[in-house]
């Protein structure tokens, strides 16, 4: 602690470069979190939404072709299967094109047995299967639009020549997707002239045991038909869907990576020069006495201040660009879901650390070890 006046003089004497310094490490770190705590959008999907006895069955071939709605009625006699519910994808739109949100309709039997984690009230699951254009909000969208139970809203069709007109009775929260809408399925069969097809269905089994042995009995009782299926649990439902954003998490961490890298040299750089410019001080501090241990933990623990400093105003930076954009940026969809992990903020302040101590520990160690004679000959 007696040491720590001189420290603060040293890091003062060029206040520019010390302050250049800090900046170049707080948005190297900036960029660093934000980019790396993107691919977690795909953790935070799959552990909030995700169920252990819930099962999705779609076409084998792919979402975008759909299954026969009699396919419902033959997974009922599956054993261990306690609901089911049929799902088409509207894809509707609300005022504009920008004004776009999932938005899909649903079975409205068994949605509060197939969604029990969804925080639906039993009035709201009442009137959703009372009335027939009911529908169902998550409370994003309903925040987004300022939308709220008893409205009536209009959606356009993209997907479907046509638009719907739906009464909002109630919000879903929970481990709901935040921004959604669902409304009944047979008001949208009606209105589309009864296509017949569906392009998911939904599975919930009655124990996690048995979500092996229901996937394995469904798919084998349409096997060799002309609409094969293939079911999965919603864990790997959600993970296959995230699958097409992978690319784009893993190209995130590498410039995030690159990024770091860069102004660790650009740092090492700057401390390099700072401690060839006090060459002489140095020499004149071992030669009244000063240890070459203590100038070394001395010009370390500069280095340190200045890279600690950055990192924490970088990781706070990007802390609350996080916290604002997941709360006022419900249009992006799932990648308003981005949060900073603990592991991320610790990853970034460890940087930190690592940026200061190696920029500064080979420059330094010359410098102490140098002929003490030597160098006071330079500077004179």
């Amino acid at each position: 602690m007696k040491y720590a006046a001189l420290i603060f003089k040293n890091l003062f004497r060029s206040k520019r470069r010390t302050l250049l310094t800090v900046v170049s490490i707080a948005v190297s770190l900036f960029i660093f979190s934000v980019l790396v705590s993107i691919p977690t959008v795909a953790d935070q999907i799959l552990g909030d939404s995700a169920s252990s006895t819930r099962i999705a069955t779609h076409n084998k071939a792919g979402l975008a072709y759909p299954v026969p709605i009699a396919y419902v009625q033959r997974i009922r006699t599956v054993p261990h299967v306690d609901a089911i519910v049929a799902e088409s994808w509207f894809g509707g739109v609300y005022h504009e094109v920008s004004d776009q949100f999932p938005n899909l309709a649903v079975d409205p039997d068994q949605v509060d047995i197939m969604w029990s984690d969804w925080n639906i009230s039993k009035e709201s699951v009442d009137q959703f299967k009372k009335i027939r254009t009911a529908c169902l909000i998550g409370v994003d969208t309903a925040k987004r639009f300022n939308l709220h139970v008893g409205q009536q809203i209009m959606l356009r069709g993209t997907l479907y020549p046509f638009n719907v007109t739906l009464d909002i009775v109630g919000t879903v929260s929970g481990k709901a997707p935040p921004s959604f809408l669902i409304f009944r399925r047979d008001y949208l069969e009606e209105a589309a002239g009864q296509p017949g097809f569906v392009d998911n269905i939904w599975v919930k089994v009655d124990r996690p045991e048995n979500v092996a042995s229901a996937i394995a009995a469904i798919d084998a009782g349409f096997a060799n038909s002309s609409a094969e299926t293939i079911s999965e649990s919603e864990a790997t439902f959600l993970g296959n869907f995230m699958e097409s954003y992978r690319t784009f998490f893993r190209m995130a961490e590498l410039l995030g990576f690159i990024v770091v890298l860069t102004i660790g040299l650009v740092a090492a750089n700057t401390a390099a020069m700072s401690i060839r410019e006090r060459r002489n001080e140095i020499a004149v501090m071992r030669s009244i006495g000063f240890p070459s241990r203590t100038i070394l933990s001395l010009l370390i623990s500069e280095s340190l201040l200045i890279g600690v400093t950055g990192g924490l105003i970088g990781c706070a930076a990007a802390y609350g660009l996080l916290k604002a954009f997941s709360l006022g940026n419900i249009v992006m969809g799932p990648f308003s879901l981005v949060r900073m992990p603990p592991s991320v903020l610790a990853g970034a302040i460890g940087i930190s650390i690592l940026i200061g101590f190696c920029s500064a520990i080979v420059p330094a160690t010359s410098a102490v070890r140098r002929n003490i004679v030597d160098a006071l000959r330079m500077v004179a």
